[in-house]
């Protein structure tokens, strides 16, 4: 008698333990399915803000990955918060992610004419620990994700009359490893590069930076910048001749050097470069020109009407948008609609990891660009 109830006890466990193996693979499939659409689906949106406090409630923060302050600064060698309107909009920033657990706040140094002492500043290594530490303070007081580095350039010129030296380009390497070790891995760690040749070539020894970054961001825009005499188009994903600095030319360049696809991110612009007295011949592409200041993505459909003398094109070979007044002799070259989701599919193609754009304020508040990045990103 009690040899049968063993074996009836036996059964019944035997039973149980079978369905408890088929749901744990059960469980175990699911979660490898769901971790690797979700890492197929992964492809950062990252958008560079330098509005205020208060401007950044009107835009779609749900749909971003990254928003990265700009800009702070170096003072006496130390990363520094400019004001305290500054310090509010940080802490504003900071307090988004509690209803977006996707979001991360970055602090960015420099910009375009914003880091004028850094080659003297990062030439030793005395400098390099001092700032690292102050980016660690600065980072822990505020409770940001990390810092973007958006040095215009080390080792070649960017602002006339800023310091460039040959030695810049080890001492960035030199500043990214002291960086990395003292803010640890938890903190991100970007910085903004050149997307034209020059840049390439020369500023950065690509395959030695690349383990202390989690992304590049590659600056595929102002490729015809405001010292050009010449037009073209600014922000273009491919290139239409050998010599047409491009997206695809940079991240082409990239992978060869040796830096892995997941950390590249490619640039998007939203807003226009503009020339002046140029000709109406080949509606004003290549063609001699002044350049002056461009207009917001978000007043494009008030600015390059047909009623005010506009023509839109659309290069397919480059896959970028531009415009011709004949009227007025005006050229217009950015991203838009149709070249963004371009440059969001190529990301998807490619395995990049993401995208990132100048500059938030620049968007409609909604369906524009930001919106139209994140239709590719979601689409099946």
């Amino acid at each position: 008698m009690y040899y049968s109830i063993f074996n009836i006890l036996k059964t019944i466990k035997n039973k149980i333990m079978k369905q408890i193996n088929l749901i744990a693979s059960f469980l175990l499939c699911f979660c490898i399915t769901t971790t690797f659409a979700q890492k197929n689906k992964k492809m950062d949106i990252i958008a560079y803000y330098t509005g205020d406090s208060q401007l950044i409630d009107q835009y779609e923060i749900g749909k971003l990955n990254q928003i990265i302050f700009s800009f702070c600064h170096l003072k006496d060698g130390k990363l520094s918060v400019d004001s305290a309107k500054d310090s509010i909009t940080i802490k504003h920033l900071v307090s988004l992610k509690a209803k977006n657990p996707q979001l991360k706040i970055i602090l960015s140094l420099g910009g375009w004419g914003g880091c004028e002492p850094c080659s003297e500043a990062f030439s030793t290594a005395e400098g390099r620990l001092k700032f690292a530490k102050s980016v660690k303070e600065v980072s822990d007081y505020f409770k940001v994700d990390g810092l973007d580095l958006d040095w215009e350039y080390p080792s070649i010129e960017g602002l006339p009359g800023h310091l460039y030296q040959a030695a810049d380009k080890p001492n960035f390497t030199e500043l990214l490893k002291i960086l990395r070790s003292t803010l640890g891995k938890k903190y991100e760690l970007s910085f903004a590069a050149g997307g034209f040749q020059k840049c390439l070539d020369e500023s950065i020894d690509w395959k030695a930076v690349a383990p202390y970054v989690n992304r590049i961001n590659i600056m595929s825009y102002d490729l015809v910048n405001g010292y050009s005499k010449v037009t073209g188009h600014h922000t273009p994903l491919y290139s239409t001749n050998p010599k047409e600095e491009s997206t695809d030319r940079a991240v082409e360049f990239l992978l060869k050097a040796g830096v892995p696809a997941e950390k590249l991110v490619i640039g998007g612009a939203f807003y226009t470069r503009q020339w002046k007295n140029v000709e109406n011949i080949n509606n004003g592409l290549y063609q001699a020109g002044e350049h002056f200041q461009g207009v917001d993505f978000k007043n494009y459909a008030t600015t390059y009407t047909e009623a005010n003398g506009w023509k839109y094109f659309y290069d397919e070979k480059a896959q970028a948008p531009y415009w011709y007044n004949a009227s007025t002799k005006t050229f217009a070259t950015s991203d838009d609609l149709k070249s963004i989701k371009a440059k969001a599919e190529y990301v998807k193609v490619k395995k990049l990891g993401g995208i990132m754009f100048w500059e938030l304020t620049l968007d409609s508040f909604r369906d524009g660009m930001v919106n139209e990045i994140y239709k590719v990103k979601t689409e099946k």
